[in-house]
């Protein structure tokens, strides 16, 4: 096992630097670049800007040079922790991050946690009590949660706490504490306002989850060792948990590779509309201004977190079921 999670590890590295070039490329592939559309706004506005400024310009931002030589300047600085800087934001791409990053991270966990939680127990329930009034209610309200994107869902809470309550339910902070500097009241704070994000960023993922989770366990409910079981007398609490919902586990577990990216991505929408400071905002606007350090940088963090998942819900697979893990050790 230990040599297993070793042996993934150092394949990570040549992976990453493949996914590096790749998403290099892509962000380069639209025409023009940064300083083309910045040239085109304030032509827009009536500013004129000499041969020698944009010159200037393009050897100060390096998009004077080859393609190629981008990539390796950018890849250097990228091993030296140094994520470059940003041509939007005119600063460096780390203290940009620095920002937006923890609360991401703290976002995407809880919806994790949030998708885990309610979707496993309430997929087992179907499951077992197939075609029962519960079991309707709960795949009517997973097909809403599937059919509905999340920021029009964020939209409809928003105007039905602020029609019905007069409550705003914006930001992740109380006024009092937005430019206010850390300490345990604002975290306290910050808390009392997460939960309405995570359960909106959440709500497509648990239902997705919900219906699978039920799925996986029906198809295990129907083969014959659960028949012998229950005909051997086994207690069906017992029988039940046991296997079946073990084995039915297992797809669940492997969509942890894509579900952390998937978190930071898909909850763009969802934060501009609410106001929250994360991650997503921020690389949407980084590829609509061609910013390549910035969203180069965001679109590698989501790969690593990608291959992480890959490599979590890999070992979960393997500890979960003692066939996987064999199945490894004889090859």
């Amino acid at each position: 096992m230990l040599s297993y999670i070793i042996r993934r590890i150092i394949l990570l590295i040549p992976l990453l630097f493949v996914l590096s070039i790749v998403s290099f490329v892509i962000i380069q592939l639209p025409p023009g670049d940064f300083l083309t559309t910045y040239i085109m706004g304030l032509e827009r506005q009536g500013i004129e800007i000499r041969e020698e400024e944009i010159a200037n310009l393009k050897r100060l931002y390096g998009l004077d040079k080859p393609m190629y030589v981008q990539y390796f300047i950018w890849m250097r600085n990228l091993l030296s922790g140094n994520l470059g800087r940003s041509l939007q934001w005119g600063k460096p791409v780390n203290d940009i991050l620095k920002e937006r990053l923890p609360l991401t991270i703290l976002i995407s966990l809880l919806t994790t946690l949030f998708v885990w939680i309610v979707s496993i127990p309430i997929g087992i329930y179907s499951a077992i009590h197939q075609y029962s009034i519960f079991d309707y209610i709960f795949t009517f309200l997973g097909f809403i949660g599937l059919s509905i994107p999340g920021f029009l869902l964020a939209l409809i809470f928003l105007w039905f706490f602020f029609s019905r309550f007069g409550i705003a339910m914006v930001g992740l902070f109380s006024p009092e504490f937005i430019n206010a500097p850390w300490s345990i009241a604002k975290v306290i704070d910050m808390f009392k306002h997460l939960w309405f994000p995570v359960i909106i960023i959440g709500m497509s993922g648990t239902a997705g989850l919900i219906r699978t989770m039920r799925g996986n366990l029906l198809d295990e409910l129907r083969k014959q060792y659960v028949i012998t079981a229950r005909a051997k007398g086994v207690p069906e609490r017992i029988l039940i948990f046991k296997y079946p919902v073990r084995l039915a586990i297992n797809p669940l577990i492997s969509t942890i590779g894509w579900m952390l990216p998937s978190i930071v991505s898909g909850e763009t929408l969802v934060s501009i509309v609410l106001n929250v400071q994360t991650v997503g905002p921020i690389l949407l606007g980084a590829v609509m201004s061609q910013d390549m350090y910035l969203a180069g940088s965001i679109t590698m963090l989501l790969s690593f977190l990608t291959m992480i998942g890959t490599l979590i819900s890999d070992i979960l697979l393997a500890w979960v079921d003692p066939r996987i893990r064999y199945g490894r050790a004889e090859g």
